[in-house]
């Protein structure tokens, strides 16, 4: 393997990023396999932050990159010793103004993305290069995929983003029109402002022996001039404007061939945007792949490698391996109680034979029915402390709910706004509720979905009785004790569901959290994707009493995916 560090690769204004390069020791030309984000190409997955992270994977899978001595391992990207065997070159290029790359620091931002289109076009055109550049990383490293290929650079040529968000407004920032900022208020600083360029408190590079932040050291002042609020902005801009546009990708000019990997149990960043992409994308050769795991998890294992390797054979080498006749969804399905899956491949996503069914809710009985309730009834609730619940029947047959969720709800408030929290749980016949390791909460449930009910106005266009679009460009307050109708987008699911459980719906005004949290988590069974900024939540709006109607020209409903064909 030949190993070079901090190459510089220059943007159009003259600035020069940092990249390191591991490629075959071979006169023949070889494919690339690329990365560039704000992490920090001279951290090392196994120390620092990611410790925790690493130590879990190799705990529960010890031979994990069988082959490998995992020497040369980053956060989120490919392991250099793996790929450079298979024939590839690998390329981690620090983004601008992170780790050892100078510049102004911009997450998400345009000028980021057009740094990438010249990188991945540098990459393209050098002398042990083939000419085809391929993307492959998880979530920062998949987000940047969508935008970059917008861009359409010549030489993008395939690309993979693993548990990847697109829609910077509904996806990242703000769930439904509600300030998703508990993740990033510790996100950004622990794994971005960490390694901005300059930071002398910054790690070593171990394989530089140098500092990851090259080799400025700058202090709190000039740092903080030197990159963008992004915080601040996301706090002050509750309606979708250009600054959200202009970090999201524009799926018609997407055409790159890819593969969107997403998890079941991502909810709150990133599996949205894998569906939409896979959905919209203008792309005419494109997969999608639905799998369970923590977060980084399914990339690394050997699933994950082989769909890979095939992919990039195929779109990068040119080899004749059967990918092009490959079913475009891979639907890794699962059962409670169980970390086992079955991989079955369909056509279409969501699938043609999905039955959309309503579950009604009855506020009489705090259920869950098959049958619209017959009688007007209604349920309150305070909106900051409590929650309903509703329940359903025992399920007559073994079912699969497999594809995106909707919900119908008429409230009133006591207040001028009202914010819906909204979480889809199952539960046993003996009471045990059906939950899965998340993509870092190890108790996740089946579904979530939110929204604003000032933000309730829907896009004609894109809206469909299974996914609500809303807009997101003008808000409606609530009268007081006026009825509203609301549609909730709810993420995509996949659970298949033995007969005698049940299926339940909690709706509150705060975020999901169960009354005892595990022991082996600090999370309540959301994650880190909270939402508590008081500034984005007054207490005296979103504090009030919210009321939930049904009921004859009340229907208030689930919209549920069922796939038929379970055994009866």
């Amino acid at each position: 393997m030949i190993i070079e560090r901090d190459v510089p690769i220059a943007m159009d204004d003259g600035l020069q990023l940092r990249a390191d390069v591991y490629r075959p020791d071979s006169s023949a030309p070889a494919p690339v396999i690329m990365t560039m984000g704000p992490y920090g190409k001279g951290v090392k997955y196994q120390d620092h932050h990611y410790k925790h992270s690493w130590d879990w994977m190799i705990q529960h899978h010890p031979d994990l990159l069988a082959g490998s001595k995992h020497r040369w391992l980053a956060w989120e990207t490919v392991d250099p010793e793996i790929w450079v065997a298979w024939g590839y070159a690998v390329i981690r290029v620090d983004s601008r103004g992170a780790g050892r790359s100078p510049g102004y620091l911009d997450i998400f931002s345009e000028r980021e993305t057009l740094d990438f289109y010249h990188a991945i076009e540098w990459a393209g055109t050098r002398d042990w290069s083939n000419g085809k550049v391929g993307l492959n990383g998880i979530s920062y490293y998949a987000m940047n995929q969508w935008r970059v290929a917008a861009l359409q650079p010549p030489h993008l040529a395939a690309m993979i983003p693993w548990e990847g968000a697109a829609d910077s407004y509904r996806d990242v920032f703000r769930h439904g029109g509600i300030l998703s900022n508990k993740f990033i208020e510790s996100w950004y600083p622990r794994q971005v402002l960490s390694v901005q360029h300059g930071n002398p408190a910054a790690p070593d590079d171990p394989w530089l022996d140098q500092s990851s932040t090259g080799p400025e050291k700058l202090s709190e002042t000039q740092l903080a001039s030197n990159r963008y609020a992004t915080l601040a902005n996301v706090q002050a801009r509750e309606m979708e404007d250009g600054w959200y546009q202009g970090r999201s990708p524009d799926w018609s000019k997407v055409i790159t061939p890819f593969v969107s990997a997403a998890s079941w149990a991502g909810f709150g960043l990133h599996p949205r945007g894998n569906f939409a992409a896979f959905t919209h994308a203008a792309s005419k050769q494109k997969w999608l792949d639905g799998h369970p795991g923590r977060h980084e998890e399914w990339f690394y294992l050997d699933y994950g490698l082989q769909l890979q390797k095939r992919f990039f054979d195929h779109f990068l080498k040119g080899q004749d391996n059967g990918w092009d006749e490959e079913a475009p969804v891979w639907l890794n399905l699962r059962k409670p109680f169980t970390d086992d899956v079955e991989l079955r491949k369909e056509n279409e996503w969501p699938l043609s034979r999905t039955q959309w069914t309503k579950l009604f809710l009855d506020a009489g009985s705090k259920s869950l029915n098959w049958q619209p309730a017959t009688r007007d009834g209604q349920t309150k609730f305070t909106a900051m402390a409590d929650h309903v619940c509703w329940m359903s029947a025992p399920l007559d047959a073994e079912t699969e709910i497999t594809g995106p969720l909707a919900l119908k709800l008429f409230i009133s408030s006591s207040t001028v706004d009202a914010d819906l929290f909204v979480t889809l749980q199952a539960f046993s016949p003996d009471g045990r509720e059906v939950e899965f390791r998340g993509t870092v909460d190890p108790h996740t449930p089946l579904a979530q979905g939110w929204l604003r009910a000032s933000h309730r106005k829907l896009c004609k266009q894109r809206s469909t009785p299974f996914q609500p679009y809303h807009t997101h460009d003008e808000k409606q307050p609530l009268v007081p004790g006026e009825i509203y109708e609301l549609d909730v987008e709810i993420w995509p699911t996949c659970i298949v569901l033995p007969a005698g459980y049940r299926l339940s719906l909690d709706i509150r005004g705060h975020d999901f959290s169960r009354p005892s949290p595990h022991a082996d988590s600090p999370y309540g069974g959301s994650g880190p994707w909270l939402h508590d900024d008081a500034l984005d939540r007054p207490p005296g709006i979103f504090g009030g009493e919210t009321t939930i109607h049904t009921g004859p020209g009340r229907e208030s409903f689930l919209l549920i995916p069922v796939i038929p064909g379970r055994p009866s």
